[in-house]
């Protein structure tokens, strides 16, 4: 396979220009490739432009839709209002915002300083609050009720709290209430948002020691009993961009294995044996961590 292959009709996002933010790496990227390759042009937003660059290389070998890059941090606000400019000045206009950029370190809450707290919920909360009001300020607000208009906030598995996260479960579940209340304060341009859980993806890779022997397990205390895959999350950014979501607004959808329902007072989640994934996408590899996790369980089975 050379190219997304989407579950989508080719062309669905023809004459539309989607703002992907944290497009270099990840599910940006991903989601980033499956747009276009439905017809979309894109403007890439990343604080490393040698990423974006990359991203932009993969898609224009098999796609043929106009990108623009913009480097930006989004926890700076004057860097914000230029960046939504900027993509303007180049595109014209923005249709839909998939609002992804974020991040966040393996912390218990006791020793979480100030500085990194407040680094987290900038990254996390205010930097997606700022971009998507510039984008409604700048452009949306003016095109209302024209053309279908849509903001898509990724935040997290984060209900029942997030152990060992505190700081990025605080930040996310104030995302999803600020989804909520832009649905209403913003509509008709629509607001929801998309809960990933446990997703392979690259940022895996970044974690230290101790938070890579927990991700070896993580696929165990799943119903599903695997881990998602980048594709997973972007079909659903992409389904609520498409026009089939047209009276969807103020709505959370969780993209994780049911991994929240799983509680310790219930037995076991699910069988012991995993649901097909759905691998769409061609660029997409499987991280150190759980190509390590696979050939360590591999061994067992051999010694056992």
């Amino acid at each position: 396979m050379d190219q997304f292959e989407s579950v989508f009709r080719p062309g669905l996002f023809a004459g539309k220009t989607v703002m992907v933010t944290g497009g270099g790496s990840g599910i940006g990227r991903c989601t980033a490739h499956e747009l276009a390759s439905l017809g979309a042009d894109l403007a890439l937003i990343g604080r490393k432009i040698e990423k974006l660059e990359a991203v932009k290389e993969e898609i224009l070998r098999t796609c043929d839709v106009k990108i623009s890059l913009h480097s930006c941090d989004i926890r700076e606000e004057d860097r914000v209002v230029e960046m939504v400019r900027d993509v303007l000045a180049q595109h014209g206009k923005i249709d839909h915002l998939i609002n992804n950029a974020g991040g966040q370190f393996p912390s218990p809450l006791c020793v979480i300083s100030a500085k990194g707290w407040e680094a987290v919920v900038r990254n996390n909360l205010t930097g997606g609050f700022l971009v998507a009001r510039e984008v409604y300020n700048q452009h949306m607000v003016h095109h209302m009720g024209k053309t279908d208009l849509s903001i898509t906030n990724i935040i997290a598995d984060m209900w029942n709290g997030m152990p060992g996260m505190g700081h990025s479960g605080a930040a996310r579940a104030g995302m999803l209430n600020f989804s909520e209340t832009a649905s209403m304060e913003w509509a008709p341009v629509r607001v929801n948002a998309v809960a990933p859980g446990f997703i392979a993806s690259s940022g895996m890779d970044t974690y230290p020691e101790p938070m890579k022997q927990t991700i070896m397990g993580l696929d165990k205390t799943i119903p599903l009993q695997r881990l998602g895959l980048e594709a997973e999350v972007s079909g659903m950014l992409v389904f609520l961009a498409s026009p089939a979501a047209s009276f969807i607004s103020g709505s959370c959808f969780r993209v994780d294995g049911a991994a929240p329902n799983a509680r310790r007072i219930f037995p076991n989640p699910g069988s012991g044996k995993p649901n097909p994934p759905f691998n769409s996408f061609h660029l997409g590899g499987v991280p150190e961590v759980i190509q390590r996790r696979d050939r360590d369980r591999a061994e067992k089975l051999k010694g056992g």
